[in-house]
């Protein structure tokens, strides 16, 4: 069903050079690149800038990736619903964010395969923006993330809400602390998810709203990995600012405590995200009614 111009594209991109791309493909350099001659020729475009380092998209080049890779989305949607029907499955790939898979979202899913059988649920682990982009190209089916994706071709499902907050080793100075004042904050040593994350963009804006930068603070390290940055928080060697419902269970069990922000009140929504043209509707349904539980 696809073009093996479009999947040699995509490979070329991937890989950043002719050589690892005809390799991958187990074809010539070559018929690399007579596919991607063919390719600037239907479109009138050049799509790669020489580069002696690793190929470069253009502009033009960058337009056609983006709906190459939307090609190669709907067709493996295509072959999947194919094969589901051949076994009577149904399959659904959901991206969430790092802090939505720290909550309970996961459990929901584990439940719901529970009750039905029938049911595979393959799950993908990224940031917002990557999983908007995701969304755009056909690789999910729907995703539950912490913030908004205000996108016109996908609608929106309220799953809970939540809030950002500070939290720090049950040893730390601060610990026995009720408040603390953003300036106050200056002094510590932040460890932060990535830029590119919801939470980090949260706190970010917030601190803007406040005419502050996070330039301001000491950011330590970053880190797209929830568990790894409530472990360090917890032995003490930095602070940072999480979701409440990630450290929830931290803070029961002691190894995290949570001091508030003077002045900084940072809530945030977890969306269920999916196409308009979505046809499982029921499914969140139930997720919704395991979620409530």
């Amino acid at each position: 069903m696809l073009d093996s111009k479009i999947i040699t594209l995509l490979a070329l991109e991937k890989e950043g050079s002719f050589t690892r791309a005809a390799q991958k493909l187990s074809l010539t350099q070559p018929a690399v690149s007579h596919h991607i001659r063919l390719l600037e020729e239907e479109f009138g475009i050049k799509i790669f800038y020489s580069d002696k380092k690793k190929l470069r998209p253009t502009p033009e080049g960058e337009i056609l990736i983006q709906y190459a890779r939307r090609a190669m989305g709907l067709s493996e949607a295509v072959r999947k619903a194919i094969e589901d029907s051949r076994r009577s499955v149904k399959s659904l790939t959901i991206g969430i964010t790092p802090t939505a898979e720290e909550s309970l979202v996961p459990q929901i899913f584990a439940v719901y395969c529970n009750e039905n059988p029938h049911v595979h649920i393959n799950i993908l682990t990224d940031n917002i923006k990557n999983i908007n982009n995701k969304l755009k190209s056909f690789e999910l089916d729907l995703a539950i993330v912490e913030g908004r994706i205000d996108e016109e071709r996908f609608h929106s499902v309220l799953l809970d809400t939540d809030y950002l907050c500070l939290a720090v080793s049950p040893k730390h100075p601060l610990a026995k602390r009720k408040s603390v004042s953003l300036q106050e904050l200056k002094k510590e040593n932040f460890i932060l998810r990535q830029p590119g994350a919801g939470t980090r963009d949260l706190f970010e804006n917030h601190l803007l709203s406040h005419s502050e930068s996070l330039k301001n603070f000491h950011v330590v390290m970053e880190i797209d990995n929830v568990t790894i940055i409530k472990e360090l928080v917890s032995s003490n060697l930095g602070v940072t600012v999480i979701s409440h419902k990630a450290c929830k269970q931290d803070i029961a069990y002691g190894k995290l405590a949570v001091v508030a922000i003077e002045n900084l009140s940072m809530t945030r929504e977890i969306n269920m995200i999916y196409p308009k043209d979505f046809t499982h509707l029921e499914i969140l349904d139930e997720f919704r009614r395991i979620y409530d539980r």
